[in-house]
């Protein structure tokens, strides 16, 4: 059985570039939200086994949203990617409890390996 993974992220075409690196894989795009509201909203229902959060987006950025998910369900596992990061954002993402980071753009070999220590 393919491992869920829900993206959380306001461009659609990270999405669809998150789909194709998995294709082939263990793993599989269930949900995709645009914004840190709706991922929140839907954690629930998708239950998935881990969530990419761009840090970046209108409403409530990925961070404050990757705190919430984490308070409500502490064994969520979230792997933050963004293209614009600085050391204190790092920081921040390990303080809150992301399993990784990463930059993008997403490159096939990384990303799969962080998604694998993600579930350890």
């Amino acid at each position: 059985m393919k491992k869920k993974i829900m993206v959380v992220d306001d461009s659609r075409i990270s999405e669809i570039k998150i789909r194709k690196l998995l294709e082939d894989t263990d793993f599989e795009v269930v949900a995709y939200c645009e914004n840190g509201e709706d991922a929140i909203a839907r954690y629930d229902e998708v239950q998935p086994d881990v969530v990419t959060m761009d840090i970046i987006m209108p409403g409530i950025d990925g961070l404050e949203t990757a705190q919430v998910i984490l308070e409500e369900h502490p064994d969520a596992r979230i792997i933050m990617v963004s293209s614009l990061a600085y050391d204190d954002t790092i920081e921040e993402a390990d303080r809150i409890g992301a399993k990784g980071f990463l930059y993008k753009p997403l490159e096939r070999q990384p990303f799969l390996e962080a998604l694998e220590q993600a579930l350890i």
